[in-house]
This record gives C-alpha cells, sequence and structure tokens, in this order.
C-alpha cells in the first residue's frame, strides 16, 4: 500500500516531469541557429556571423565576427572606419558585446581603432570592467596589440568640411542612423548581441549614444532573449529601452509585440516624436525576431536555415501597424 510520503514524491515527480515535457517540446521547435541585425548593411555582416553559426560555433564569436564588416567598410557612413566625423572632424566610435552568462564589454568615444567591437570583447574578458572611454579606451586597445589609424576617408573629410559651412543641425532621423545591432541564437540555444557606431554625423565633441550603453542600445537575457536598437540614442537611454524590450519578452510579448510596446512608451512621452526615428530589434530563445519603430524605412537583415532575407519593420507612422 503506498504510504502518504511516497504518493507526495510520486506527484512531485510527475509533476515535475510534466512541467519539462512541454520545454522538450517547445525546444524541438527552436528555430537555431539564426542570426538577426540592424539595417540594410546586417545583410553581409550576418554572412559573415552565418559562416561561424553554421559550423557549429559560439554565437558571441559570430556577432563579434559579424559587425567587423560594417566596421572595415568606408561604404557604410554611420560604423567605422570612413564613419561620419563629430563637429571637431575627428570619428568617434562606440560599441559594446554581451554573452549568454551576462558578460559584457563596452567602449566609447574611441578613436583612430578600426574595431571597436573587438576592443570591447577585450574589455569583457581581459579586465574587472565593463565600459573604457577615451584616450583610457584607446591606450588599451593599443597594449592589447590593436593598430592605430586614420579613420577619416577623404569622402568623409570633405563632407564635414562642407558642413562646416552651414553647422546645420543633423537630426538622427531616417537619413542619419547610426548603428549595425547583432544578436544571435548559436546551435547550443546560447544568446549574444553586439552593436557598434560612429554615432550621429557631426556630433557636439564627446557625445556618446546609446549604443555602447547595456540595457539601452544592447541588452541580453540567456533566459528570454535579447534586443538591440538603432536611431535616436538618447530617447534609448532615457528609458534603458533594450533591457525593457527583453523584459516585456519575459512577460509573454512576442519580439515584434515588445519591441512596438517598447515604441509606443518612448512616443507617448514625446510631443514631438514624429521629428525622430526610433527602432528596436529582437530575438528571443525559441529563435523568433519582430522589429518595430517610429517612422517607417528601417529594415533589418535575417539569416537562418531557411532564408537570408531583409524585411522592412512596422512603424508607428504612415500607418504601417
Amino acid at each position: 500500500m503506498t504510504s502518504r510520503r511516497q504518493f507526495l514524491k510520486f506527484s512531485a515527480l510527475s509533476t515535475a516531469a510534466g512541467l519539462l515535457m512541454p520545454k522538450l517540446a517547445r525546444a524541438k521547435s527552436v528555430n537555431k541557429p539564426i542570426v538577426v541585425s540592424t539595417w540594410e548593411h546586417g545583410g553581409p555582416a550576418n554572412v559573415a556571423a552565418w559562416k561561424i553559426l553554421a559550423r557549429n560555433g559560439r554565437a558571441l564569436d559570430a556577432v563579434e565576427a559579424g559587425v567587423r564588416v560594417p566596421e572595415a567598410d568606408p561604404a557604410v557612413r554611420t560604423v567605422g572606419y570612413g564613419g561620419y566625423p563629430d563637429a571637431s572632424g575627428k570619428v568617434t566610435l562606440d560599441a559594446c558585446i554581451m554573452d549568454e552568462n551576462m558578460n559584457c564589454g563596452s567602449v566609447a568615444y574611441l578613436q583612430d581603432i578600426r574595431h571597436p567591437i573587438s576592443v570591447a570583447r577585450r574589455v569583457m574578458e581581459h579586465t574587472p570592467h565593463v565600459m573604457l572611454v577615451g584616450e583610457g579606451a584607446k591606450q588599451f586597445a593599443l597594449e592589447q596589440g590593436f593598430k592605430e589609424e586614420n579613420l577619416l576617408t577623404e569622402q568623409s573629410k570633405a563632407e564635414w568640411q562642407a558642413w562646416l559651412k552651414s553647422r546645420e543641425v543633423q537630426h538622427i532621423n531616417i537619413e542619419n542612423h547610426d548603428t549595425i545591432g547583432m544578436l544571435a541564437l548559436d546551435g547550443n540555444g546560447d544568446l549574444s548581441g553586439a552593436c557598434t557606431t560612429s554615432g550621429a554625423a557631426y556630433k557636439m565633441p564627446g557625445r556618446v549614444g546609446d549604443s555602447p550603453i547595456i540595457g539601452a542600445g544592447l541588452y541580453v537575457d540567456n533566459e528570454v532573449g535579447a534586443a538591440t536598437a538603432t536611431g535616436m540614442g538618447e530617447l534609448m537611454m532615457k528609458t534603458v529601452g533594450c533591457h525593457l524590450v527583453v523584459e516585456l519578452m519575459r512577460q509573454g510579448a512576442s519580439p515584434e509585440q515588445a519591441c512596438k510596446q517598447a515604441v509606443l512608451r518612448i512616443a507617448d512621452k514625446l510631443g514631438d516624436y514624429q521629428a525622430f526615428q526610433v527602432g528596436f530589434l529582437a530575438l528571443d530563445k525559441q529563435g523568433r525576431y519582430g522589429a518595430y519603430c517610429i517612422q517607417s524605412g528601417f529594415n533589418y537583415a535575417v539569416k537562418d536555415h531557411q532564408q537570408d532575407s531583409l524585411f522592412d519593420a512596422k512603424s508607428l507612422l504612415r500607418g504601417n501597424t
């Protein structure tokens, strides 16, 4: 005859098994590996990341390798080499990276180093800190073996000199977006993310946006999902936007729903939100993705076993909701 203690033990085991079975079932349907990134230049970046993911590599390695592509491409005017300078003519770079274990590294106002994302990873892995800035970040990069070089191309220099004649403020919108953010889920089911930028064109010297700020421009929670952002960085900083997106996914929102709610929260606080662009991109633990923005025109790239695609994000303005 079964004792009460044995019955309770059996019931507890049965309950645990019942809870585990749906998780195992869901795991079979997880879309992995997958990589997503912001803007059209995310396409070539995804290709580089996929080379690592396809051979069962780590998501962290994939996102670093991926965003290094636009960092080195002078045709991508808002990231790395060839990026627009600040008002004084200096190219200043910001980046951050975060892995599945909540390890993260960041650099801000970094000059003369082509790959700030790799410096950010060295900060994560070789210092007790999360962020290094300015001259300190540069000296650390040089100590780590990075090469010092001039990042201001002739094209960017000529456009900056033309801008000096009018000094017209360059609003951060569709024409002046400022990042590549990348999120990846690897074959092991682990998430990582990276974000890198040269910032807004002709910004005030010393200005730093959301891109190197963990929680604002990028956030990863390996239990839930990851998010990255683009657009008016100050608005993401004020709302800790990417952390908000991840927490909304934790509460049950899909990636797209979470991005939309974060955008609506920002728009609700701004009387003139139509003048700005804010966009979020999210990837959850099941490999589902989604994005949302204020103005239409924000696109994002997706690569997995089934596709290599570019999508337009849904937006608050112009009826695309």
